[in-house]
């Protein structure tokens, strides 16, 4: 029994997304059409359709990396809710670099775009690490707020030192040529930056389970009072995770620009950095599995357009199933808390008074 226990529990993720696709089906009957006549081409357009799967793998790049904005910090017990905004800080550093530095060798260039980005976003996000582990300012309220200033910041730029002239809309020029990122499929817009992102997923994965930082950023994240007690800084941890957070959500807005835009405009993120806190809460905060989750998130977003053009669903079916699954999620996230782990059920019937005192 507890080994079946075990089993479904390690799985309730599976189980959060499979709960939200039956109660969507229900609003898919609702609305007169069949279930699996819908679901079929939503995943045969996402993931099967050569277009449809390289228009997935665009998407799950600034999805992916939003995902890993939101893991890094939260092994160090802080919640960063300005991947947003951190992405779009990103995005107006990586065009200030390519569009106004002199001009030097291609390869150089794009580099010190992309690190240019990674720095815009670690900088944004130190202000809500510094406030929180200096000042003891929650962190969720301070991203949050950041996220509006950060778009609007992007805004106003667009709209005037770094708007096309002439142009229809508030954008940037266009990137030069040789600094747009190269494409991985020569007739789709599947560009190098889906590789940057595995590749980080794999190097985070490694950093955060075989070595010491990995090893005192759960430390500080578990147990705070532990890791001052072994001699870990609280505050160099805290303010270093957000850091990394915003560098890596301010690397995703760097390859939008430079892979997907070609421009810097305004409001050209359709919320990557609130489908990033999806992406890791669904992983389990496991930089793997995050890979996971942001591809199939993305082939919702892509699939949709192939089941309206299909059977003529709206899409706003999608939206409702996306937040039926982050109901579900959350869900399964509270499951531990309602049904505690073995330890803790033998330390209840040996000692409920105890137990009740540890809780509280």
């Amino acid at each position: 029994m507890n080994t079946l226990l075990r089993a479904v529990y390690g799985l309730r993720m599976l189980w959060a997304v499979l709960a939200a696709f039956l109660v969507g089906s229900g609003l898919i009957l609702a609305t007169g059409h069949n279930p699996l006549r819908a679901y079929a081409a939503l995943f045969e357009g996402a993931f099967f359709d050569y277009y449809g799967l390289a228009d997935t793998l665009v998407k799950m790049c600034p999805m992916l990396l939003a995902g890993l904005a939101v893991i890094i910090p939260m092994r160090c017990g802080l919640f960063n809710v300005g991947a947003e905004g951190q992405i779009y800080i990103g995005a107006l550093a990586s065009a200030a670099v390519a569009l106004y530095l002199p001009e030097i060798h291609w390869l150089p260039h794009l580099l010190l775009c992309l690190v240019a980005g990674m720095l815009g976003g670690g900088l944004w996000a130190l202000v809500p690490g510094y406030l929180r582990a200096c000042r003891g300012i929650n962190e969720v309220i301070v991203t949050l707020l950041m996220n509006y200033v950060g778009i609007n910041v992007v805004s106003y730029f667009v709209s005037g030192p770094m708007m096309q002239p002439g142009a229809p809309y508030p954008y940037s020029p266009e990137i030069p040529a040789g600094l747009q990122l190269p494409l991985l499929l020569g007739d789709a817009d599947t560009h190098a930056g889906v590789l940057i992102a595995l590749a980080l997923c794999l190097v985070l994965f490694l950093v955060l389970r075989y070595t010491t930082l990995g090893f005192s950023m759960n430390a500080v994240g578990k147990n705070p009072q532990a890791a001052r007690y072994a001699g870990m800084s609280i505050k160099r941890h805290l303010m270093l995770s957000m850091v990394v957070g915003g560098s890596v959500a301010g690397l995703a807005g760097a390859i939008e620009v430079l892979g997907v835009k070609y421009r810097l405009y305004h409001l050209f993120s359709p919320g990557y950095g609130y489908d990033g806190i999806v992406v890791a809460f669904m992983s389990g905060l496991n930089p793997l599995l995050a890979s996971v989750s942001a591809f199939f998130l993305a082939g919702l977003s892509t699939g949709a357009q192939f089941m309206q053009r299909e059977i003529g669903l709206d899409v706003t079916v999608i939206d409702a199933l996306r937040g039926l699954i982050v109901i579900f999620v959350a869900a399964g996230l509270a499951w531990k808390y309602v049904v505690p782990p073995k330890a803790v059920r033998q330390a209840a019937r040996a000692n409920p008074t105890a137990l009740t005192g540890e809780l509280r």
